[in-house]
């Protein structure tokens, strides 16, 4: 029985998937309406937003370095107002208008590597930065003339604009099927059978390594938080979609919650260790006790509490495994 639970413990996907089991059964149990086909898939919806931010957190934190992203749900934010104004206001064809904002994620993040690698500031510091400088962009967009100088939203959108948010293949919701499942896929490619992934995991376990193994760590950075860009991106359309609306506070709070999916997914804060596989199982298991928790009637500062506790959590797992590799 031992052996069995230390396999459990040092296993971190199996061990997440043993939690979510857990998580499941007990909310299934205790929660009315929690186990309904209505409630899991809509959970879903949410879980891919969130999902897609912590796939950019672990890309960036897997590069090592003090990698994290701190402006993923600002990126998000700007981009939601870009595509709201240009559609709602403006009057942009909606095709033209999410494209033009897919590419201002990029840019940002693009931005955010470029200043991390070539400068040498700290990560931290330079998506804290970037975290208020896009906030504050997102509330200049958001400011229509017409009605003064207050941040408004903007939710009159054609009905075609919500197929992505709202439409449903067989009962499942359209964005987890056709963006969430070949963004893992692609992701999973580009970590497992790619030179990039390769050199990404080389660079995050030992960047003087890497560098005198000829790789161009700067490259590599750079390239992971334009991807970091690009997923939050896709996360402020899809959400935009889904409400029906575009706001400027839409992705406040959203990073704290992709960093610890990330860690708690078994990234580690150090670089050069993660998986996809972990990183999805960790999407599950936040995705599942928000929706159990609200659900329950579990107040929200309660489920900020619990969010924090999985993230001391997360990290003291890190350092048990870690030390036990040691012995």
């Amino acid at each position: 029985m031992k052996r069995i639970l230390d396999y459990v413990v040092e296993n971190r996907v199996l061990f997440l998937l043993v939690l979510f089991v857990a998580l499941f059964v007990v909310f299934a149990v205790s929660v009315p309406g929690f186990f309904t086909f209505y409630n899991l898939t809509n959970m879903t919806q949410y879980g891919v937003e969130l999902g897609l931010l912590a796939l950019a957190e672990m890309l960036v934190i897997l590069s090592g370095g003090g990698g994290i992203d701190l402006s993923v749900g600002s990126m998000l934010t700007i981009v939601a107002m870009i595509i709201g104004v240009l559609i709602g206001r403006v009057g942009l064809n909606p095709s033209l208008s999410i494209l033009l904002g897919l590419f201002a994620g990029a840019g940002m993040g693009y931005l955010n590597g470029v200043l991390v690698s070539y400068t040498r500031i700290l990560p931290f510091i330079v998506t804290l930065a970037s975290l208020y400088i896009y906030r504050s962009l997102a509330l200049i967009i958001a400011v229509d003339p017409r009605f003064g100088p207050n941040p408004m939203p903007v939710s009159s959108f054609p009905e075609s604009f919500y197929f992505v948010g709202q439409y449903r293949i067989a009962g499942i919701p359209f964005q987890v099927l056709c963006i969430f499942v070949p963004v893992i896929l692609l992701l999973w490619l580009l970590l497992e059978k790619s030179v990039f992934g390769r050199y990404l995991y080389g660079v995050g376990s030992n960047e003087k390594a890497a560098l005198f193994s000829g790789i161009n760590v700067c490259r590599v950075r750079v390239t992971v938080y334009t991807l970091s860009g690009i997923l939050s991106a896709l996360s402020g359309w899809i959400i935009t979609s889904r409400i029906a609306s575009a706001r400027p506070d839409i992705g406040t709070g959203y990073e704290l919650q992709a960093i610890t999916i990330a860690v708690l997914g078994g990234v580690s804060i150090k670089g050069g260790e993660g998986s996809i596989g972990g990183v999805v199982l960790g999407i599950a298991i936040i995705t599942l006790l928000y929706n159990g928790m609200q659900l329950a009637g579990i107040h929200q500062i309660w489920q900020l509490g619990s969010l924090g506790v999985v993230l001391v959590g997360s990290v003291l797992l890190n350092q048990v495994l870690l030390a036990r590799r040691k012995i």
